[in-house]
């Protein structure tokens, strides 16, 4: 089934990690194996690629730009995460991330939606059986996760010229624009709330994936515009602060958002700890279907679930549901839902209908 998936870090895999994307998961196992790459705990175990994206049906994504400001005298509660010094050297390295996008449409591997008729061209093309899913691009919607690198309100128009359609204004720690997961507690900053005022005005998506609780409803009460949360899970499930409570799941619902479920297990399993077994612990991708169902339940209907699976997120294999060998897997997920009662109009609404309708609100 034609999927979307809401959350990728395809260019920071690509330039931080300096992966290949272009082939497939196995074959950059197999390289960073043999180049003895280990400055990492998911070297070797990568999940996603272009042409796993194509074997799994998932033929658009919100892909991101990672570039942080590291913000000195405001402490991370429980990770050290760096920055570049000043939002010059961040914005200049966000470029850097997009400059790879540019050259994988230059490519043919890819191609930026940026337009409603660009979306349906797009989807036409993946629904036309009669062309080869290999000679098929992976459509994208461009995403800032974290807003650090946007040096001022001129450059967040520079970047919708380049195709910017969403922006997560936190991301972990501390920020320019909001803190973010494991920061101390606190709200937007004062340039954060007037960039989603501008951000309401450009008609972008506002992700509230990583906003602290405060940050969170003082978003919701500034911005008007078109809400997600790309890659988000259910506190009331899994306890912890990066996922949403039910008071924020309900406030996405009442705005007629869509919460991307992840694939994290951090975010699947309880005290998760890094380095434990998935295997052993039970962690499969069934573990995602009770914040399916939580949703749903809250919201009465299955128009606001959706994947952001968030996989290669700065983890591989070794964090990742047992029985998923690679993002094409995603596929199982139809069975899985069958089981648990969804119906077909319902998956098609988890695999690409709902997102689609968000998508469509601001193209």
């Amino acid at each position: 089934m034609f999927t979307i998936d809401a959350h990728l870090d395809l260019a920071t895999n690509a330039i931080s990690l300096n992966r290949d994307l272009t082939l497939p998961a196995g074959e950059i196992r197999m390289l960073e194996k043999e180049m003895e790459m280990n400055d990492r705990p998911d070297r070797g175990l990568g999940t996603v690629t272009l042409p796993d994206l194509r074997r799994g049906s998932i033929g658009l994504v919100i892909a991101t730009i990672i570039s942080r400001v590291a913000v000195r005298g405001r402490p991370v509660k429980s990770i050290s995460l760096t920055g570049w010094n000043s939002p010059a050297q961040a914005y200049a390295f966000a470029q850097s991330q997009l400059g790879w996008y540019r050259v994988m449409e230059d490519q043919g591997e890819m191609v930026q939606i940026t337009s409603a008729s660009g979306l349906q061209r797009h989807l036409d093309l993946w629904f036309d059986q009669s062309i080869p899913v290999a000679e098929k691009p992976i459509g994208y919607l461009l995403s800032l996760e974290g807003a650090d690198s946007i040096i001022s309100l001129d450059y967040l128009h520079r970047y919708y010229e380049q195709g910017l359609r969403a922006i997560g204004p936190a991301h972990f720690g501390p920020g320019r624009y909001a803190p973010g997961t494991h920061s101390n507690e606190g709200g937007l900053t004062p340039a954060g709330r007037d960039l989603l005022k501008e951000m309401q005005s450009l008609n972008m998506i506002l992700d509230m994936t990583h906003l602290t609780d405060t940050g969170f409803f003082e978003a919701l009460d500034l911005f008007g515009g078109t809400i997600i949360a790309s890659h988000q899970n259910c506190r009331t499930v899994i306890p912890g602060e990066r996922q949403f409570s039910d008071d924020q799941i309900k406030a996405i619902i009442e705005r007629d958002g869509v919460l991307g479920g992840a694939l994290d297990v951090w975010m699947l399993y309880p005290d998760y700890k890094p380095g434990q077994d998935p295997k052993q612990l039970g962690a499969n991708l069934e573990k995602l279907i009770p914040h399916f169902d939580h949703i749903c339940q809250l919201a009465g209907n299955s128009e606001h679930i959706a994947f952001g699976t968030d996989l290669d997120g700065l983890f591989g294999r070794e964090q990742s549901p047992y029985d998923l060998d690679t993002i094409a897997d995603i596929q199982h997920f139809q069975s899985i839902l069958k089981t648990r009662g969804y119906s077909d109009a319902d998956l098609e609404k988890i695999f690409h209908k709902n997102w689609l309708r968000v998508f469509r609100k601001v193209l």
